[in-house]
């Protein structure tokens, strides 16, 4: 099991605050704001303590305040001006810095915090298109970079999952005005990257329709068990990571023999895995989107 990371190069703090790594080391040599560790090759590391405190005076600099009275203020203090600007400040940039300091801290407080805030000012909507998809790109970089760990993502995309799950509950007590398709939304065997699949859902619920969601590692055969029950199915589905890009031609054509030969049945698909298909050769009753957006402007 990966254990949460406690020790940060300053490309990681350049990754997860936004600061140049040119002008984190001005800040730490002309204010002694940051103090790094040398490793036994003369190499700075930073611990986890070091990277909050960074979080925390970025996002005090970035709300106007100078560095120079920023480096003033007592270290033990600095937490309690970000928690009241957090309290007061709802702007898109302060709230993705925020969140990433809440993952960071595994801070539950400041996490529902800065959403409070956000939704005082803004529909579920505009949170999860405005703030959360920046930071879902944000953690994608830093997962690919190894600035987070495991836990960190885990602990971020649950939160954002439970703001999906109570958002989508209140809709389900509406009945679907539009009928002519239902969505069954799913995850293929072994895939488990479930909030745009889960927003997606919510998204179409907002649009009037009905949708069965059946969620992450779905055996395609177990999809039969839904024959007879729906009327103008489109199956929606999520490839961020498998299927592998070999077998997605195979997966395709064998779903469409299995689920797509009764008239008006599709499977519409999108995610990181499909965005190099070639749209013009897929199977019948296939379609492949680009994004979210683009998929909502066929329904």
């Amino acid at each position: 099991m990966n254990s949460v990371k406690q020790s940060f190069g300053i490309r990681d703090l350049e990754n997860l605050s936004g600061i140049k790594a040119h002008t984190i080391r001005i800040w730490e040599k002309r204010y002694n704001l940051l103090e790094p560790e040398r490793t036994a090759t003369n190499i700075r590391t930073y611990s986890l303590s070091s990277l909050q405190k960074l979080l925390n005076v970025t996002l005090l600099y970035n709300n106007g305040l100078k560095i120079s009275k920023i480096a003033e203020i007592p270290e033990e203090e600095i937490p309690q001006h970000v928690r009241e600007l957090v309290a007061e400040k709802s702007v898109k940039s302060h709230a993705i810095n925020a969140f990433k300091l809440a993952m960071i801290n595994f801070d539950l407080s400041m996490f529902q915090r800065t959403y409070a805030s956000l939704s005082a000012e803004k529909s579920f909507r505009e949170i999860f298109w405005e703030v959360f998809l920046p930071l879902l790109d944000e953690l994608g970089l830093l997962w690919q970079t190894d600035t987070i760990s495991p836990a960190h993502e885990h602990f971020i995309t649950h939160l954002i999952k439970q703001k999906i799950y109570t958002c989508t509950e209140k809709l389900h007590t509406i009945e679907p005005t539009r009928r002519d398709k239902t969505f069954i939304l799913y995850l293929p065997e072994n895939e488990i990257h479930e909030i745009g699949l889960l927003f997606l859902n919510y998204e179409l619920l907002m649009h009037g329709y009905r949708t069965v969601y059946l969620g992450p590692t779905i055996p395609m055969e177990n999809l039969s068990d839904l024959k007879g029950y729906v009327e103008h199915p489109v199956y929606i589905s999520y490839f961020t990571v498998l299927p592998a890009l070999e077998d997605i031609p195979d997966y395709l054509e064998t779903f469409r023999e299995a689920h797509l030969m009764i008239n008006g049945s599709e499977l519409w698909i999108l995610g990181r895995q499909v965005q190099d298909l070639e749209k013009s050769q897929l199977p019948k009753g296939v379609r492949a989107f680009n994004s979210i957006e683009e998929l909502l402007t066929g329904v």
